[in-house]
């Protein structure tokens, strides 16, 4: 029995819930550890956004032999060349419509406390439960504003540390660029050369896997909101630089990112003239069948090979677990805990079938 692959495979699941619920016990043996890595989390997470996206150039650079440390300097001037045209000609736009959204955010919650009262109006069309749900919301309205004032404060207070932690971002952003290369071969250096090359060939899996996702979704995020910052633009909806931003953001979540893209530009469409909200509709639709069908299969490929439904799934488990910080880095850290099963599962195959050759 103890040779048995199944009782194997007992065991090995026991002894891991095992040392979960022995970490679970002792936790606060990692606490401290856990404080380093939420300090830090921020700049290598940033730097290893841009060191995805910067890599390529660096790489070009080096083909024609440009130095490293000369292609490193290229790229921080043409990061901050990119920083500088943003805040000179994007962020003021924005902040003037951001500044009206909030001056119009009376005139807004009249007009949806309007289309409620006219919904409200029809009892026959809505079910009991949505109208006592409606009514809640309503007498608790000013209960929720004073919560989202209160969200608000908190988010200023957090507001001061992440920007220390954006400057952290570009010491690390350097020594990803300069250094990066080194990793794979300190890491490797203690094992012998059979799993070395194991572990070479798994973190190359892993930096194929991240930087098609990275790249990929920052690229197809980015194209996806010129198209809609163009047919807001040209159907004349109010906002449409900050709302075209907004859907930009909320599209790095992959799948659920367009649905919750398109919510403040509907309410804007009904507020600003009903008609307009099929507009918005029919130009949604467009940009994200041409993202769906044109752009991100050529610019993600099949890289992730992830099912809509497993990273629907994967997604809201994440976030009932973590937040919104869990959907924004579920598929990620889901595509790469693939890839590592994928590759141990790939050995454990290939040595099974040398075995079976050394026999025959």
């Amino acid at each position: 029995m103890f040779g048995k692959k199944w009782f194997q495979t007992l065991v090995a699941f026991v002894l891991i819930f095992a040392l979960i619920l022995l970490i679970s016990k002792v936790n606060f043996l990692f606490s401290p550890i856990i404080k380093y890595v939420q300090a830090v989390a921020i700049p290598i997470v940033g730097a290893g956004v841009l060191f995805y996206l910067t890599k390529p150039i660096l790489t070009f650079l080096e083909k024609y032999r440009v130095k490293r440390i000369f292609g490193i300097l290229i790229i921080f001037l043409l990061l901050i060349l990119v920083g500088i045209l943003f805040v000179m000609f994007i962020v003021p736009i924005a902040q003037n419509q951001i500044h009206n959204i909030i001056a119009n955010t009376p005139k807004m919650v009249q007009t949806v406390e309007h289309w409620i009262n006219l919904l409200q109006s029809n009892q026959i069309t809505i079910p009991p439960q949505v109208n006592d749900a409606i009514n809640n919301f309503m007498s608790n309205i000013q209960s929720h504003v004073e919560s989202i004032v209160g969200y608000v404060f908190n988010f200023i207070s957090q507001l001061v540390s992440f920007v220390i932690s954006l400057a952290l971002i570009p010491f690390f952003l350097f020594f990803m660029l300069k250094d990066g290369d080194k990793l794979v071969p300190f890491i490797t250096q203690i094992f012998k050369k059979e799993k070395a090359d194991n572990i070479k060939s798994l973190l190359k899996k892993l930096n194929y896997t991240l930087a098609g996702f990275i790249q990929g979704q920052i690229i197809v995020s980015f194209i996806l909101g010129v198209l809609l910052f163009i047919g807001y633009f040209a159907m004349g909806l109010d906002y449409s630089l900050t709302l075209a931003l907004f859907a930009m953001v909320m599209n790095v979540i992959p799948f659920l990112g367009p649905f919750l893209a398109v919510i403040p530009a509907i309410i804007v469409a009904l507020i600003q003239d009903p008609i307009m909200v099929v507009w918005v509709l029919i130009i949604t639709v467009i940009a994200q069948q041409t993202e769906s069908n044109l752009i991100s299969p050529n610019v993600m490929g099949r890289v992730l090979s992830l099912h809509p439904l497993t990273v629907i799934t994967v997604i809201l488990a994440a976030g009932s677990i973590a937040g919104f910080l869990g959907i924004l880095f579920a598929v990620p850290f889901y595509a790469a805990l693939k890839t590592i099963i994928m590759h141990f599962y790939q050995t454990y195959q290939d040595s099974k079938d040398n075995k079976k050759d050394a026999l025959i």
